[in-house]
């Protein structure tokens, strides 16, 4: 020991090996020389990357005030009350830096679009304000804990405000509009949801900004609208690239991306149709007829399918959906109307509706499994084949009825009205086409057996759902092979009891009475009154990626039809052959025909005049509205599709004085 006090160097070499445990073997030779301690590696923080480009969409509530003496225009709220934007939806898209600091700043920019009119809850008046749509531009900062993300943001605002104007009986009959800009401030909160999906809440204020309105080409006074919003949104956003070049050299460690969850899902799509057709034999035409003269239309729909999984067997789905444009002629003058997207039209400036909400428990009963694919409104796993399946929501009967491989989907195969669906089946719905109410499926491996009880409208072509009437349907399915090739035949029977018109009674009052105007005599008439009917639908695989389908269906055409068009017997049929023949797999020609009809009543009715949900020439030279459609179906890509279709009409509305018309469509449709 004491040599060790004497000789400095091997007492520090001594202590650095006890401090290592480790006496290296060369330390001895080296006694004489300085040995440097090790260094510990400093700790680096590990932490979620909010920095990217992102895009996204929202959904919301909001509330407000154009100021005194304006008269807003009520929008539906569906669980809330109607206010001056009732249900909000739009776009987003925005950039995050993340500092090492871990605060976060940000810019967004979004776009909101109102609700449609809450018709019932209308108060007459010479004039009404409305919201076509508004927006914001502002920057965002926060503070990053991990996958969640706190902010306060503000900036500019801005919106477009509408003001009608109203004759005696409150019909439209001229318009103004004014852009105004404004300030908006906020705060919300983003938390990471799995791959590069994230989800938020945020409130905003939103002030716009005074407008004057001169109304002096009418006998009205000046109106200053005053746009104020409080707005409430829940949104999702998608992360399109990570931390740029210029952060990769900070010390801390980005964490790898969450892993996507199997316990939701989403899907969108976006569907735009443009039609026209030139001028056709019209020597007269009515309200509601198609008219004469060549016109053009465009539909555009755009929306989104989240789904969640909330426990084994339940799960719960979301659609929301903008709508813009309209279906040629108003939507109006063809029983076998060209566009099955032209009932969720009817505006100039998108409208968003909350198309679907629904929940869906299925009870396995044993044995064997199958695959379940992620799909809109479907979430991936596995399911017994042999299940009960029960759902209750909102959503379109015909998403689980009158299915068909080949001829279901007007964003995707045929867009008549009467090649999609049984036409002479009035299932129930509002004007887009969706219902409140529940299913009860039981399914197995070669058979099906399902059932619905849904409401009805509260009257003819009304948007207001009511339980106080109501509808039910009946499906047995049956799968086969011929030749082992897949097959399926559906047999549906179906009631509705709503407040509706009896035809003959119509004609006799209107008989009596020579002086009335039978559309009159029909609102005053409508009582509790019930439609029934049956459909047969089958499809059949006769080789590879070719199939052939055929529907026919039937309602006795008594009383007023509630929902959907004025058919009371109908078949159709068509072939659909897949591109893989000629070296295109993803395209699809298909080529099919349908024959509508009338009961004798209804085209009483409308020879007197009557008016129904799509048509009414004033008079009538009766003869079966007879259709060809056919499409070829282009794949632009993995994701978009451009579709060719052709529609020739004979006897539309069932005049023989009118027509053919030969209409003309494209359709741009994507799938995400």
């Amino acid at each position: 020991m004491s040599r060790l006090l004497h000789h400095p160097a091997a007492l520090k070499g001594a202590l650095a090996g006890l401090m290592l445990g480790v006496v290296p073997l060369g330390t001895a030779q080296a006694a004489d020389t300085s040995i440097a301690l090790p260094v510990k590696a400093p700790r680096i923080e590990r932490y979620f990357d909010w920095s990217g480009l992102y895009v996204g969409g929202h959904v919301g509530y909001g509330g407000g005030s154009f100021g005194s003496g304006t008269n807003p225009l009520p929008q539906q709220g569906i669980f809330f009350p109607h206010s001056i934007t009732g249900l909000i939806g739009g776009y987003q898209a925005g950039y995050n830096l993340q500092l090492p600091n871990k605060w976060v700043l940000g810019v967004e920019a979004d776009i909101s679009f109102t609700s449609p009119l809450d018709r019932p809850k209308l108060v007459p008046a010479p004039f009404h304000t409305t919201f076509d749509d508004f927006g914001t531009a502002r920057g965002r900062i926060g503070y990053a804990f991990g996958t969640w993300l706190p902010y306060v943001t503000g900036g500019a605002a801005w919106g477009r405000t509408r003001v009608d104007l109203n004759d005696a009986d409150g019909n439209v009959v001229g318009n103004k509009s004014r852009v105004h800009l404004g300030w908006v401030a906020g705060a919300g909160v983003e938390f990471a949801m799995g791959g590069n999906w994230s989800g938020k809440v945020e409130y905003n204020y939103i002030d716009l900004g005074a407008r004057t309105y001169g109304l002096g080409d009418v006998p009205l006074p000046d109106v200053r609208v005053d746009p104020q919003i409080h707005a409430v949104k829940v949104g999702m956003n998608y992360r399109l690239w990570d931390t740029p070049p210029w952060i990769a050299g900070n010390t801390a460690v980005k964490l790898p991306a969450l892993p996507e969850s199997q316990d939701w899902n989403i899907h969108g799509q976006t569907t735009l149709i443009t039609q026209g057709y030139p001028s056709f034999r019209a020597p007269y035409q009515g309200p509601n007829s198609l008219p004469g003269a060549g016109r053009a239309r465009e539909t555009w729909t755009v929306g989104a399918f989240l789904g969640w999984r909330l426990w084994e067997g339940g799960e719960f789905y979301f659609n929301p959906e903008l709508a813009q444009g309209f279906g040629i002629g108003g939507t109006l003058g063809l029983a076998g109307f060209s566009n099955g997207e032209a009932q969720k039209g009817g505006a100039e400036y998108p409208k968003f509706r909350a198309q679907r909400y629904f929940f869906r428990q299925t009870f396995g009963l044993g044995g064997e499994q199958e695959d379940v694919a992620d799909a809109a409104n479907q979430l991936p796993g596995k399911r017994d084949i042999d299940r009960v399946t029960v759902t209750v929501g909102r959503f379109a009967v015909g998403d689980y009825f009158d299915g068909n491989s080949y001829a279901k989907d007007p964003r995707a195969d045929f867009m008549n009205w009467a090649m999609w669906s049984s036409a002479a089946y009035d299932f129930p719905a509002d004007l887009p086409g969706f219902t409140r109410g529940a299913v009860v499926e039981l399914n197995r491996k070669d058979w099906a057996i399902r059932a619905g009880l849904f409401q009805v409208p509260s009257q003819p072509n009304s948007d207001v759902l009511t339980f106080k009437t109501g509808g039910a349907v009946v499906e047995f399915e049956e799968r086969h092979t011929i030749l082992n090739q897949p097959g399926k035949l559906r047999l549906g029977v179906f009631a509705n009891r709503g407040n509706t018109a009896n035809y003959r009674n119509a004609l006799g009052i209107s008989v009596a009475n020579p002086g009335l105007d039978i559309n009159d005599i029909v609102v005053g008439e409508r009582r509790k009154r019930s439609k029934y009917g049956f459909y047969v639908n089958a499809e059949q695989q006769i080789a590879t990626d070719v199939g052939i389908f055929a529907r026919a269906s039937w309602n006795d055409g008594q009383n007023e039809i509630l929902s959907f068009t004025d058919v009371d017997r109908s078949v159709s049929g068509g072939v659909s052959i897949k591109g893989s023949y000629w070296g295109r797999p993803a395209d699809t020609f298909a080529l099919g025909g349908a024959v509508n009809g009338l009961s004798g009543a209804h085209r009483d009715f409308l020879a007197a005049g009557g008016k129904g949900l799509l048509i009414g020439d004033g008079r009538l030279n009766y003869g079966m509205e007879r259709i060809l459609e056919t499409y070829y179906a282009l794949a632009l890509s993995k994701a978009f599709t451009f579709t060719a279709d052709y529609q020739l009409i004979t006897n539309p509305a069932y005049n023989a004085d009118r027509g053919p018309v030969s209409i003309f469509s494209g359709r741009l449709h994507g799938e995400f």
